[in-house]
C-alpha cells in the first residue's frame, strides 16, 4: 500500500502549551480553565481546567462522554464519595451519567484536563433543570470572562473551514 497523498497540509502543528497561555480566572464561579478545543457544531470541548477547593457544581447529566485526567488535587462525585480521584487518576464517564462534583475544602482543590464530547444538562439540588453547558456555551464563558479581565480574546482551537486558532 502506497502512502497517502496529503489531505490536510499543515505548516505548523496545531499545538498550545498552558503554560504560554493565559489562566481564564472563574470563567465560572471557581473555575478557572485553559480553553484548548471548542467545537460547536460537534459539541466536543478540551480544557483545562482547576478547580477551588470547597466547589461544588450542579448535578449534571452527561449527553456524552468524557475523559478526565486528573493532574493534581482531589476530588469525587458526591453520589460516589468513596472513590475520590487524585493525581494520575483516569476517569471515563459513559453518556448518559449523572453526578456532582465535589473538591473538598481540606485538599486545596483539584486540576485537570478534559475531553467531553455533549453536553452537561445542569440541576439544581431539587432537581429541576438550570441550563445546558456544551461547546457553544463554554465558548461564550469563557471568552466573556477574558474580556472581563481584559485579557483579550483567548487562544484555543476551533474548526473553521479547517482547524486554526480561533480570533488568528
Amino acid at each position: 500500500m502506497a502512502l497517502p497523498e496529503i489531505i490536510n497540509h499543515q505548516g505548523s502543528l496545531l499545538t498550545l502549551n498552558i503554560n504560554e497561555e493565559t489562566l481564564i480566572k472563574d470563567a465560572l464561579p471557581g473555575v478557572d480553565v485553559y480553553p484548548l478545543y471548542l467545537d460547536g457544531e460537534r459539541g466536543v470541548w478540551v480544557l483545562y481546567a482547576k478547580f477551588s477547593a470547597g466547589l461544588t457544581l450542579p448535578k449534571h447529566y452527561h449527553t456524552g462522554s468524557v475523559h478526565f485526567f486528573t493532574t493534581g488535587g482531589r476530588w469525587h462525585y458526591v453520589e460516589y464519595p468513596d472513590q475520590p480521584q487524585t493525581a494520575g487518576s483516569y476517569l471515563y464517564e459513559p453518556g448518559g451519567s449523572i453526578h456532582t462534583f465535589h473538591a473538598p475544602e481540606e485538599y486545596g482543590g483539584t486540576e485537570g484536563f478534559m475531553v467531553v464530547e455533549g453536553a452537561n444538562v445542569n440541576f439544581d439540588a431539587d432537581g429541576n433543570y438550570v441550563n445546558i453547558m456544551d461547546a457553544t456555551w463554554i465558548e461564550q464563558m469563557v471568552i466573556a470572562a477574558a474580556e472581563r479581565q481584559g485579557l483579550g480574546k483567548p487562544r484555543y482551537f476551533k474548526p473553521r473551514g479547517g482547524v486554526g486558532l480561533a480570533f488568528e
